[in-house]
């Protein structure tokens, strides 16, 4: 179903301090008539809520990590099931924060898997990557037919309002989509050493604090694509093509990124709502 990839293969483990790891499994399933949960397995510092949804609503996950944030060395994993005709959403309590590191990576992987008729949302809130700070991120997602996804990705580097710069640092950003069994969308950042100056230029984030990628694979998103870059403006691109729909957004700080990605994700949701957690 999805590829068999594990944080300890993507880390180095040291011996000498204490890190934080965790692991969280969920499965939804749909049984009479609506989406129930299914499957909940967590360990360690990862865990899982799962708020009351209103009548009618599909079932909101909140992941959630303990650890307070990540720094070299430290491991997270979150997997997530939607089974045949099912619908739900997944989202974070709090921006995952990526600490200064000695040398090491923090490490998440998450891995998303929709059945046959499934809808999926998965809308983490940001990651915030702090000088000095390592993460290598990959998120492996498996779409049966019929499937359907909304996926975001948003980063920054620095809390601008708090005056932090990210002079150094890496960030490796690797998704991996596949239908059938079959690749049809890959993407890949990397950014490390002189994170600061690489950033400035106009062939990156020209100078910007925060960027976000989308991506939704749904029914004819070349109809929708126009709508989107309205929503968007001049703070990014959009394009669409083989039943995917990807948009590129980059921000001065993060409350410019939140006004232009909440009514692209509310619109791309179609009417379903934002997790709460993203209205506070």
């Amino acid at each position: 179903m999805y590829a068999d990839i594990s944080c300890s293969e993507l880390r180095k483990a040291s011996p000498r301090l204490e890190r934080a790891e965790g692991v969280a499994r969920l499965a939804f399933r749909r049984r009479a008539g609506a989406t129930r949960l299914a499957t909940l397995y967590q360990e360690g510092c990862a865990k899982v809520r799962l708020p009351q949804p209103l009548p009618g609503a599909q079932p909101e996950a909140i992941l959630i990590n303990t650890a307070g944030g990540l720094t070299g060395g430290d491991s997270l994993s979150f997997e997530v099931v939607a089974g045949p005709g099912s619908s739900a959403t997944i989202t974070t309590q709090a921006c995952e924060r990526i600490y200064r590191s000695t040398g090491e990576d923090a490490v998440v992987v998450n891995r998303l898997v929709a059945e046959a008729g499934a809808r999926l949302a998965w809308l983490p809130q940001e990651t915030i990557l702090f000088d000095g700070g390592r993460l290598v991120r990959r998120l492996e997602i498996d779409l049966a037919d019929g499937a359907e996804l909304l996926a975001v990705e948003a980063v920054l580097f620095g809390r601008a309002a708090m005056g932090e710069v990210v002079r150094s640092g890496a960030l490796k950003d690797r998704w991996r989509v596949r239908h059938s069994g079959k690749p049809i969308f890959a993407d890949d950042f990397r950014i490390e050493g002189d994170i600061a100056s690489r950033l400035a230029a106009s062939a990156t984030l020209g100078g910007k604090r925060a960027m976000a990628t989308v991506l939704a694979i749904c029914p004819e998103p070349e109809e929708r694509v126009e709508e989107v870059r309205e929503i968007i403006g001049s703070h990014g691109g959009a394009s669409a093509w083989g039943g995917k729909l990807l948009v590129r957004l980059l921000a001065e700080d993060s409350l410019a990124l939140r006004r232009r990605l909440e009514p692209l994700l509310s619109f791309l949701l179609a009417g379903r709502p934002l997790p709460k957690v993203w209205q506070l």
